[in-house]
């Protein structure tokens, strides 16, 4: 099996569009998304639209619970609470119960899915430490456990009972060792790369491959300043921040 997986993807059209091409040139299998397909950019609706078109196994993120309306966003930046308010008036009752019924957390027999990490995944915590990873790992019945929310490409990997982080995502799975990876962000990368991530995990392989895929950010952008979303948010895109 060749999975094809996402994460953050924001609302940001024009950088799915770019992952879900080279995903098909790469012939994944099948998608995983890690949660926030909406929120920051200006085409939620279209982007829940593919998702939902290609039948992608997905969890929420707190921007999708927030915009259902399953999570206070109060403590949102007030750029993030503006995207939300803007985004829930762009939905349909369709897109909005859709969002409102994402899981936490999922996992078949290759890997678990989560936003944050899997111990109290209802608060959204980001995953950024050792101590982290371990109560996650801990969690874990899975060898891979894919995240996102940090916006930031990272691995964390348990190994005889060590826990040791890298910023490469190309990984060959040991079958002694776990692994929880941070494929980064579609729509709004902040490793400092405003190019378009995701991960390929190739089961028969064993391997995880990480890319990174140029889209029309200035199109992007524009769509956001044509709107009423903070200017902030277009102007992120180029910086990868």
């Amino acid at each position: 099996m060749r999975y094809g997986v996402v994460s953050d993807i924001h609302g940001n059209l024009e950088a799915l569009k770019a992952v879900l091409g080279e995903c098909r040139k790469l012939n994944v299998d099948s998608l995983l998304c890690c949660g926030d397909i909406a929120g920051y950019g200006a085409d939620p609706k279209e982007c829940l639209g593919l998702v939902r078109k290609l039948k992608a196994v997905a969890v929420a993120g707190n921007h999708d619970w927030a915009v259902s309306g399953k999570l206070d966003f109060s403590y949102f930046t007030p750029d993030g609470q503006a995207a939300v308010v803007w985004t829930r008036s762009h939905l349909a009752i369709e897109d909005i119960f859709y969002l409102n019924n994402l899981p936490l957390s999922l996992k078949n027999k290759d890997c678990t899915l989560v936003h944050g990490t899997l111990l109290n995944p209802q608060q959204f915590v980001y995953l950024t430490n050792e101590t982290q990873a371990a109560d996650t790992f801990a969690l874990m019945d899975t060898q891979v456990c894919f995240v996102g929310h940090t916006h930031v490409p990272k691995v964390f990997i348990e190994r005889e009972g060590n826990i040791c982080q890298s910023d490469i995502l190309d990984i060959e799975l040991n079958a002694k060792y776990k692994y929880i990876v941070n494929l980064g962000s579609v729509g709004q990368p902040r490793d400092g790369n405003p190019l378009a991530g995701f991960c390929i995990y190739d089961t028969a392989l064993r391997m995880i491959e990480n890319h990174r895929v140029l889209y029309d950010i200035n199109k992007a952008q524009q769509k956001i300043l044509d709107t009423n979303l903070p200017e902030t948010l277009a102007l992120r895109l180029t910086r990868g921040e």
